[in-house]
């Protein structure tokens, strides 16, 4: 049975329905945002005055207590109606579901850090699979902590953060580790640019972040791993991230095929067999991204090198599909869907982004073919 929460006295709604309720104020915001390339700031503050940014935390530490499926749908509801909140949103959350998947296994850290967002009403960005494996920035160390440079991109969502989540190099005795962090944005040093302007996810606040000597913490160490190998924490990472990132995305499928029934309802004989087309390659992405919530087991996985290829694998497939599917919307729409500010050329735009996620399909196959062969994951 699906959590409920009271949006007020009298009603009680299920988590993804009040996603569908709030994403009313965000459809007609989205537009918008989109045409000014500004950040979806009022839907952030709605979000977080829902308690909707610790949602997965569990009840007993101050959180909403929704199961890894439930935030999957939450997601997956946001994307049908902005896209670029439900991808901003999938990029706070994650890190807070892997900090879950940590807190039931002992780990008193990961504990810490969800009271504490959750006591807090925190919010975060990062850049997590963008610094990949060999990371960027250095470290040095100084009393009690560190003094970080780097320059970071791709932050989705830092406008509306007060935490940041990145790592950097550190030179140590062992070669060069690369040093996992999280610190408030409000650091002495940070800075947060406004050069987000892209193609598509216009309104993500995706800007690029500079740190310059910024000094972190050594409690706020969170993970230390060799540059440029592969480390069990992607296991981890990866069946937790990719099917809430690839949620926002089926998201905007939904959307374009909500559209282009509605078209294709004023031509059904014309129109039956495409929109039976387009109904397929939704399916297959529902389909796809179902299992990848379903191996995640409510966050009993167990980690390893055969699931996260398995997750990249069905990631590629999602994508694939969610793309067709909007490509096929957009066939059935027409011309009208070619205009600036029509749902649809917006939606053609966004849906274009799940490509650049980890990873693009080229690298996927030489990942997984390289896990089936027996050999390290990355060479």
């Amino acid at each position: 049975m699906s959590t409920v929460m009271k949006m007020n006295p009298r009603v009680e709604k299920t988590w993804r329905e009040m996603a569908a309720e709030l994403g009313e104020e965000f459809a007609a915001r989205a537009a918008g945002n989109d045409a000014d390339n500004c950040f979806v700031a009022d839907n952030y503050a709605a979000l977080r005055e829902h308690g909707l940014f610790k949602l997965c935390i569990p009840r007993e530490l101050g959180g909403g207590g929704a199961s890894y499926a439930e935030v999957a749908e939450v997601i997956r509801e946001l994307g049908r109606h902005c896209g670029a909140t439900a991808l901003s949103y999938s990029m706070h959350t994650h890190p807070v579901a892997t900090n879950v998947f940590k807190h039931l296994r002992g780990d008193a850290k990961a504990t810490a850090t969800l009271r504490k967002i959750a006591d807090n009403d925190l919010v975060i960005a990062g850049t997590g699979a963008n610094d990949w494996l060999a990371s960027s920035g250095e470290m040095s160390k100084v009393d009690g902590g560190y003094r970080v440079t780097a320059h970071k991109h791709f932050v989705s969502g830092s406008p509306g953060a007060q935490v940041f989540v990145t790592s950097a190099n550190y030179q140590s005795e062992d070669g060069t580790e690369v040093l996992h962090f999280a610190i408030p944005f409000g650091s002495e040093g940070i800075t947060q640019h406004s050069n987000w302007n892209t193609l598509g996810m216009r309104a993500t606040g995706s800007n690029d972040v500079t740190l310059d000597k910024v000094f972190v913490p050594e409690d706020a160490i969170v993970a230390r791993r060799p540059a440029g190998e592969w480390h069990p924490m992607w296991n981890v990472i990866l069946p937790t991230a990719m099917p809430l990132i690839m949620s926002a995305y089926v998201g905007l499928a939904d959307a374009a095929v909500d559209l282009a029934t509605k078209t294709a309802a004023r031509r059904p004989d014309e129109l039956a067999a495409a929109v039976g087309e387009m109904q397929n390659q939704q399916a297959l992405a529902s389909i796809v991204l179902d299992d990848m919530v379903r191996r995640n087991d409510n966050h009993g996985f167990t980690p390893g090198n055969d699931l996260a290829s398995g997750t990249l694998a069905r990631k590629t497939l999602v994508a694939s599909a969610a793309m067709k599917t909007v490509e096929l919307a957009a066939e059935i729409v027409g011309g009208a869907g070619f205009f600036k500010g029509h749902p649809m050329e917006r939606i053609q735009r966004d849906i274009k982004a799940c490509h650049f996620h980890p990873l693009p399909y080229r690298r996927q196959y030489e990942f997984s073919g390289r896990v089936s062969l027996g050999l390290d994951p990355v060479k």
